[in-house]
This record gives C-alpha cells, structure tokens and sequence, in this order.
C-alpha cells in the first residue's frame, strides 16, 4: 500500500529520523515538521493527467489513495513571458486538494479514526472533501470571519463545523482544548504529507513547460507549504538527474497587514517571530505564526528569492485586472501574487527576459 520506494522522515531542523509506517505528526524531539524521503531513481511521468501521476515520488500507491481528480492545473498566459498556474481548478477550487489528497490518504492507510484541522477557509473544505471520500469523520475550526461559502462547503461535505474568534492560530487553540480527543492532526506542517501533495506543482510546471522550469515562482504565502513543497521537488529532480543545480527564484508574498515571512526575510533572520494583529481580506495569507516560516526562508535564500508584502488596497484591484486580462476566477491571494509580480517587475528584479509563474491558489467565488 506505501510506496515501496519510501525510505523514511527526517525533521527538516534538527534531522532526527521517524517511521513513517506509523502516524506522525511533528519531531517528537524538537517539535518542527518532518520531511519525507524517497530512494530517488529517475522516472517517466505516466497516467492520467493528475496528482498521482507522480506516485513515484508520493508515499503511497496510486491504487490506494483517497483521490477526486486533484492536480495537473492549467498553465495559462497572462502578458509578456508571464504564465498563471491556476489551481482554482482543483477539486473544491483550491490548491488545498493537493495536500489533502495526499495527507488523508496516509491517515486513512495508516489507521486514522478521524481528522481535525484550522483553517482560513480552503483547507478545511478540502479536509471536508476528501474526509467524505475516505469515509472519516472531520473537525474543523475556522475564524468567525471567515465568508460563509467555506463554512457552509465544510458542512456540506458534513464536517463538524466551528467559529471562533481570531485568526487561525486562534482556531488551531480551540482544537487543542476542544476537539475531539482520537483525532489526527492535518494541520500545515504539523504532519508530514501535505507538502508532498503540494510539491507537485513543481512536478507539473517541468512537465508543461516541456523539461523546463521557469526563472521565478511567485507564491502567495500564508503556511508555507506550497513554497516548501516546490523548493523540496527541485531537490529531487535534481537528484534524479532530471535538472541541474540551477533553481527557480522563490517570490514569496504576503499581505501588509500580515507579513511574518516577509519581516523575517528583510531582517536577515532565520525564523520568523508571531505577528502582532494580524489583519488582511486575503483570509488564506492570515497566517500569523506559521510553524514552517524557517523553512520558507530558507528556501527563499537558497534560491536567491526574496520576500514581499504588498498593501491591502492593492489586492482586490490586482485580482480583477488580472482576471479581466486572462479569464481566470482569481482569488485574493492570487491578486495579491499578481501585485507583487508588477512590483518586481516595475523595480527591475524581474526581468523582460525571465520567464515568469505566479500562482492563483483558488477561487475568488467563495470570498463573494
């Protein structure tokens, strides 16, 4: 049922080992997210155009897992050398699917009575989702801002629903104290398989850009994951020879009113510190004490990337002109990649010549 090729986990910061054919969470040493690793050997993408054509390189086999057709989103064209990778296509229309698909598939493998996760919003309708489909019970707590079209897709699917004042650290509290007692955590980091869901894109972009990889990524950052994920699969097409030592440069964006990674970044420190009031409309970018911030930015660092925060007011503007310029349904946190985008491209840190992703992480019809 596991990919036999899965060799083990390792915490990404102190390197102490786990087993993966038992539920884990974080190190049971120091507390920070676990990486998965594979014995890599080169490989041919086949299959069906999704998520799991991959499996080579994911913890379990295609034949077991807890899947509804998530991956292998469009890459589409949106001005000069700029391509948008929409993830709105996915199954609940975020990106989310892609680490839900793979996370619930090994809690359901490995013997999860049930799951519980915070959330912004996307997360826990994906968790609802593929929680349906694997037939486990979900909880999920939410800010009690948060627009109704996530709590009400959450209910739909049949999760346990909750509000609670405050951000999604706040959420991730009440859990603790509140939720049930069996349930297996699938919070950002805090297990380890949700990155490898994520770290497809990567995968993707290579394939639809013929062998290829862009010059820069810009990645709307609340967690961190998807950054993580991307910066995890270079490594490993690297080690399998499929490209050099060359790397995309990592953009990661934040909004002003919550910018942990992007403070962290511009001081020069490796982890980032809890932000104070953290306040943005861009509900998936607040994200004020992300677990994996240190990991981000070192991601950012080796890859010669660099961090933005763009204002508030930018967003709402930047996600209408860029779907009034491409067709795309782009949500807040993909406006907010695409003001950063015209930022460092107004500055010159991107270059007319460089060939350009940004992504739009889901649907902006859930936020209306």
């Amino acid at each position: 049922m596991l990919n036999p090729h899965l060799q083990g986990l390792t915490c990404f910061a102190c390197e102490t080992k786990h087993d993966p054919r038992k539920l884990q969470t974080v190190c049971a040493r120091c507390g920070m997210p676990l990486r998965v690793a594979y014995a890599l050997e080169r490989f041919t993408p086949s299959g069906p155009p999704d998520l799991w054509r991959y499996a080579r390189v994911l913890p379990i086999e295609a034949a077991h897992a807890v899947t509804l057709g998530e991956g292998f989103t469009p890459l589409l064209p949106a001005g000069n050398r700029i391509l948008v990778k929409d993830e709105s296509r996915n199954p609940t229309g975020s990106f989310k699917a892609r680490g839900m698909a793979v996370a619930v598939s090994m809690a359901k493998a490995l013997g999860a009575p049930s799951l519980v996760a915070p959330s912004a919003g996307n997360a826990a309708g994906a968790l609802a989702a593929y929680g349906a489909a694997a037939g486990l019970p979900v909880t999920v707590a939410m800010p009690d801002d948060t627009p109704r079209a996530f709590v009400e897709e959450c209910r739909h699917y049949g999760a346990r629903t909750h509000l609670v004042p405050g951000t999604i650290a706040d959420a991730g509290r009440w859990l603790k104290e509140n939720g049930p007692r069996d349930a297996f955590d699938v919070s950002t980091l805090k297990e380890p398989y949700r990155v490898e869901g994520k770290k497809t894109m990567a995968y993707e972009l290579f394939e639809q850009m013929e062998g290829r990889l862009p010059d820069a990524i810009v990645y709307p950052t609340g967690g961190g994951t998807g950054l993580v994920g991307m910066w995890k699969a270079f490594d490993e097409m690297q080690a399998m020879g499929w490209i050099s030592s060359a790397r995309p440069r990592l953009v990661s964006v934040q909004a002003e009113g919550c910018a942990p990674v992007v403070k962290a970044f511009l001081e020069g420190a490796s982890a980032t510190q809890p932000w104070p009031d953290a306040r943005t409309q861009a509900y998936g970018l607040r994200v004020p004490s992300p677990i994996g911030g240190f990991i981000c930015l070192r991601a950012l660092r080796e890859t010669d990337g660099i961090a933005v925060a763009v204002p508030e007011g930018a967003i709402a503007p930047a996600a209408q002109e860029l779907s009034r310029r491409t067709g795309i349904d782009v949500c807040p946190e993909g406006g907010a990649a695409w003001a950063a985008t015209k930022e460092l491209v107004l500055s010159g840190w991107l270059k007319p010549s460089d060939r350009v992703v940004v992504f739009n992480t889901g649907t902006g019809l859930k936020y209306r």
